[in-house]
């Protein structure tokens, strides 16, 4: 697989192994799916601006689930499907599907009698899960407690526009081993980039989700590291990333947490020890001051508005793809 070029992108009609599928987790694809979906969402990113406007979905329904609530997902997610043509119904606080106490079964099985796909933003992935056991339809995940692969698929389609490529680069994950760093494993697993992973000590990804991304990695040559240095990731990495160190849900525990995490915020100086040139992801919202300081979010390395306008592009694409069935 050449991860030097998005340049094969899928037809939404012809040559797609994605329609009709869903996507819990990035280790769902193959590489070559990887790399079809973010060359698809490339193509489509481009013909947008150049100004394309078809409506392929025109009759599709599309029904988002919003369990933890979300600026980035909901307004990327409805615009995206309906740049597709597509109706979206948005279930969220007292409205949310499964606010009634209705069980998972009984919900999918009606909302797949009235839409084409499901997305779903909520706590544990054993729901996401269950949702997708009980759907006929494509189901996406759009962010539970263990994964975000729609973010993954932005932060990748990001790297790729600032680097260039995305082969032969080194990327530190500095923070809390959550959802984030998961779907970078995830990521490095598929493509084959070099990760590091700095955390405080108790705070380390998942130790099954470290395992299985090593199985794949040792099929795709990433190197997977873990350490509790923040410098030993930061030194020499053409990509740093952070993320909140109290994550939703994890509210109560904020101040603990921010006395652990400080040696791990992301400033000048941390940033200094990457490589010239290198840039800077957050998925946002950010706690500044904390995690990162404004001169990092504001200067010149930062991709971060890059990086959540690719949220809409991704999922675009993904949507197109896996929606294809119904053609």
């Amino acid at each position: 697989m050449d991860w030097s070029k998005l340049d094969k992108p899928y037809s939404t009609l012809e040559n797609n192994p994605l329609a009709g599928r869903d996507l819990l987790r990035l280790l769902d694809l193959s590489p070559e799916e990887l790399h079809g979906i973010l060359s698809t969402s490339l193509a489509q990113k481009q013909a947008w601006k150049a100004g394309e406007r078809s409506k392929p979905y025109a009759d599709a329904a599309v029904a988002i689930i919003m369990e933890k609530p979300s600026l980035r997902t909901r307004v990327s997610f409805e615009l995206g499907a309906k740049r597709l043509g597509a109706f979206t119904t948005v279930l969220s606080g007292k409205d949310s599907a499964f606010s009634r106490g209705e069980s998972v079964k009984d919900t999918v099985m009606v909302l797949e009698r009235f839409v084409d796909v499901i997305v779903i933003r909520t706590f544990e992935q054993k729901k996401v899960e269950e949702v997708a056991e009980y759907a006929g339809i494509p189901v996406i995940n759009a962010l539970s407690d263990s994964f975000h692969p729609c973010q993954g698929l932005g932060d990748l389609l990001t790297i790729y526009e600032h680097l260039g490529r995305l082969t032969d680069f080194k990327l530190a994950y500095v923070g809390d081993g959550n959802n984030i760093a998961h779907t970078f494993l995830e990521s490095a697993a598929l493509i084959g980039f070099e990760l590091v992973i700095a955390t405080p000590v108790g705070y380390e990804p998942n130790a099954k989700i470290v395992e299985e991304c090593r199985a794949v990695s040792a099929c795709g040559g990433a190197n997977i590291h873990l350490t509790h240095d923040p410098k030993v990731a930061l030194t020499e990495a053409d990509v740093v990333v952070t993320d909140t160190w109290a994550s939703m849900g994890d509210e109560d525990e904020h101040a603990e947490r921010v006395k652990v995490f400080e040696p791990y915020r992301i400033d000048a100086a941390a940033l200094a020890l990457a490589k010239p040139g290198a840039i800077f992801e957050h998925c946002l919202p950010a706690h500044r001051g904390e995690e990162v300081t404004d001169e990092v979010m504001d200067g010149p390395a930062s991709v971060i508005y890059d990086e959540a306008e690719n949220r809409l592009h991704v999922q675009k694409a993904l949507m197109s793809l896996v929606m294809a069935s119904k053609k």
